[in-house]
């Protein structure tokens, strides 16, 4: 069945703000909570707030990185939502990126893939009670074990780009989460996961926004994230390398506003959903027909007000 859900926060003015609009999105149809981490809030406390504020929601980090907490930190954390929402919480696990782990966090991103790999299978063994006394390949955990195991076994994603990730994600975990990209791409790299496994999109929505603004707002938005290096490889392997290949350059040369003019337009119309709220609609439906199961969306800040914009794209907005 495929599920709505939406990204936390979604209006200003701190997590407190955060609750009445909750409350208004589920009564609208949105039955998920996902969460992001970057230089906000962390990936925990926002759904902490949302499960008890409404109860009942589905919770999933998205992400958390693997290399910014110790993995017994990680295991605590995840313990507790899923104690606090059995079967409802999902734990999202990505590698991340160079800038948020070494420029951020300084921690070396050295072997991503293998790093987030041997994080599953710690979290694995950890959430199901189990003792921890193990090498693995990227990190060593010697004799823990959780004092309270959660009741039930939430599942975990892996944030994944690119084949080998994907491959991953569907072999060590339930699923995997995507982003930035167009319901086509989605359609060439959910059958990588595998069959019968979960797949969440994020997608980024930006309803009603005047044509000038919502290009601007966007090519600002992709310029941020491709101009990351595992996002300009990940678009590469999709074939858009001779599309942005301009921007790129221009970015390289500290050409900011050049790059940005540079995105072309057909490639914001790819990764960012906008124009009227039913057009939005159907091209979120998109996602779903390419083998997504949960869309969670994230609304843009371009001037339009951020929960009437995910109101007129709720399932029972039409």
């Amino acid at each position: 069945m495929a599920r709505w859900g939406i990204t936390l926060p979604l209006i200003a003015g701190g997590l407190a703000s955060q609750r009445d609009a909750l409350s208004r999105l589920r009564a609208a149809g949105y039955v998920d909570v996902w969460s992001a981490e970057v230089a906000q809030y962390d990936a925990f406390t926002p759904l902490v707030l949302a499960n008890e504020w409404e109860p009942g929601m589905n919770l999933g980090t998205a992400i958390v990185p693997a290399f910014t907490r110790g993995p017994a930190t990680l295991a605590v954390s995840a313990a507790a939502l899923a104690e606090l929402a059995p079967g409802r919480f999902t734990l999202g696990i990505g590698s991340s990126s160079d800038v948020i782990v070494s420029k951020w966090n300084s921690v070396p991103f050295e072997r991503p893939y293998y790093r987030t790999r041997d994080v599953v299978r710690f979290m694995r063994m950890a959430l199901a009670g189990e003792k921890v006394d193990r090498e693995f390949d990227t990190f060593k955990v010697s004799g823990f074990r959780l004092a309270s195991p959660p009741p039930t076994m939430p599942k975990i994603l892996v944030a994944a780009l690119r084949e080998q990730m994907l491959r991953m994600a569907g072999r060590e975990s339930d699923g995997a989460i995507i982003n930035w990209l167009s319901p086509e791409d989605a359609g060439r790299v959910v059958p990588i996961v595998g069959e019968g496994k979960e797949i969440v999109a994020r997608v980024f929505v930006a309803p009603g926004t005047e044509r000038a603004a919502f290009l601007e707002g966007a090519r600002r938005a992709i310029a941020s994230y491709l101009n990351v290096g595992v996002y300009a490889d990940f678009h590469r392997w999709l074939g858009r390398g001779a599309q942005l290949e301009q921007m790129w350059e221009l970015w390289a040369k500290g050409d900011r506003a050049g790059a940005v003019a540079a995105i072309p337009e057909e490639v914001v119309d790819a990764l960012v959903v906008g124009g009227p709220a039913e057009q939005c609609r159907r091209r979120i439906a998109e996602y779903f027909d390419n083998g997504v199961t949960v869309v969670t969306l994230a609304v843009m800040p371009f001037g339009a007000d951020p929960l009437e914009a995910a109101l007129s794209l709720a399932p029972g907005a039409a």
